[in-house]
């Protein structure tokens, strides 16, 4: 089932998008915006520990990735420093605590810079050396320090410090989590964050500040949250985009509270049976025919639902004092196969239909507005087994315009799923409308 909460968590300010553009691998949603694409929300796990479980499928350990840089008005600096590498070259794993230094490299950049040098006419500096002094400048590097403590069983601590060398730009982000019996409270401090709007176009906030209350999901599908937040400082755009900041980001603080009710119902189930995990016998050995993502392994059609409420009170800042609105969304999803077998054995497809804002849709409909921001989006997502664990999957976004429904938003994946871990898989992703690429490991994830 394509993840319903994202409607409720997309009113808040802690919704990590996936982007290369951060050694810390997320960039925040903006809220009070549609929904972002299913495919662009970031895994859970750190990236300092995805990086080390990805390394030992990479030579080296070396993780590329594709973006062009922020803060670059040429484009051929964004050209050649689009492809960057990144490796973990410290790792501290203990039982309650975890220490990571993150590395990133632009290597066209580099050479092209190196060779440059070298080419140069300079009497006075021998080649070499300025091809060397070239070779060891700062700014073709970023660096990342991650820190993750457990004070306890139900209290943690991540630290993340990142500079980037070429722009000499540092990010500081804390987080503190404590797990309750039925709730989840976290405070989160930046300095500076970076957010991402729905034309995919990036906001800095000098100081961002957090603190919010999340219950879990009861058997009787009610969920809700509350929190405030402080947005220090005035957002700038950090790719050269002209125009106001987002409303969700303008100096001051906000206290905010929303609840939803979701409720699944399955049309048709095929259960697993005895016969599916019979023993397979190879040269190798026997081994039992489980699928090789356990969320996957029963062919089915369901629909499912949420519909909740959210208010928000600005305490202090230019904004309107008081905000209500209403938000929805249904899905239905349909799965062929038990992704077991080495071929057809998957094909699955979810439609998702979000109304993120139902006071907006109402006076769009009734003023006859075509605006962006009160269209119902359309999510789907089609994913087809490739070869074994291989998948290709495709998501979409669709703005329900009147007088013409157009994409607002694709990305491209291919997931190789990994059956020992039950349900974890390795996803290489591809966005054209950000121009972003990534490699990422996610686990227990849709």
């Amino acid at each position: 089932m394509a993840n319903l909460r994202t409607s409720m968590d997309a009113s808040f300010y802690d919704l990590n998008i996936a982007t290369p553009q951060t050694l810390h691998g997320t960039v925040r949603s903006i809220p009070g915006e549609p929904t972002p694409l299913d495919g662009a929300c970031a895994g859970k796990l750190l990236r300092m520990q995805q990086l080390s479980l990805l390394g030992h499928g990479f030579p080296l350990g070396i993780i590329p990735s594709y973006a062009p840089p922020l803060f670059s008005s040429s484009s051929s600096q964004k050209e050649s420093g689009s492809l960057s590498l990144q490796t973990l070259w410290l790792k501290e794993p203990k039982e309650k605590w975890w220490l990571g230094l993150v590395s990133q490299l632009r290597p066209i950049k580099l050479l092209s810079s190196v060779k440059t040098e070298a080419l140069r006419a300079d009497s006075a500096v021998p080649r070499f050396k300025r091809a060397v002094k070239k070779l060891l400048d700062p700014s073709f590097y970023s660096f990342g320090l991650c820190s993750h403590l457990d004070l306890s069983e139900s209290t943690s601590v991540l630290l993340n410090v990142e500079h980037d060398g070429q722009h000499k730009k540092q990010r500081t982000k804390g987080i503190l989590h404590h797990k309750l019996p039925n709730h989840d409270i976290t405070l989160e401090a930046a300095w500076p964050e970076l957010f991402v709007d729905r034309n995919n176009k990036y906001w800095e906030m000098p100081m961002s500040l957090s603190l919010d209350c999340l219950s879990l999901v009861s058997e009787s599908g009610l969920r809700y949250r509350f929190g405030i937040h402080q947005n220090g400082g005035t957002a700038k755009a950090v790719d050269l985009v002209d125009g106001q900041p987002p409303a969700s980001l303008t100096p001051g603080v906000c206290a905010k509270a929303a609840f939803s009710y979701e409720k699944s119902k399955d049309l048709w189930r095929k259960p697993e049976t005895k016969e599916d995990l019979a023993l397979v016998k190879t040269k190798r050995g026997e081994y039992r025919n489980t699928a090789y993502d356990l969320r996957m392994k029963e062919p089915h059609a369901t629909v499912s639902g949420i519909f909740g409420g959210a208010c928000e009170a600005w305490l202090s800042g230019k904004r309107s004092p008081f905000g209500a609105d209403l938000f929805g969304s249904i899905c239905f999803a349909i799965q062929h196969g038990k992704f077991r077998k080495a071929y057809g054995d998957l094909t699955r497809f979810d439609a998702r239909l979000d109304v993120s804002s139902a006071s907006a849709l109402v006076r769009g409909v009734s003023n006859h507005l075509t605006s962006s921001s009160v269209l119902p989006r359309l999510n789907l997502s089609l994913q087809q087994q490739i070869a074994g664990p291989v998948v290709f999957r495709v998501s979409s976004k669709v703005a329900l315009d009147s007088r013409s429904p157009r994409i607002e938003d694709v990305i491209y994946s291919l997931n190789y799923s990994l059956r020992y871990l039950g349900s974890g898989k390795v996803v290489a992703w591809y966005s054209p409308k950000r121009n972003e690429a990534m490699v990422e490991m996610r686990v227990f994830e849709f």
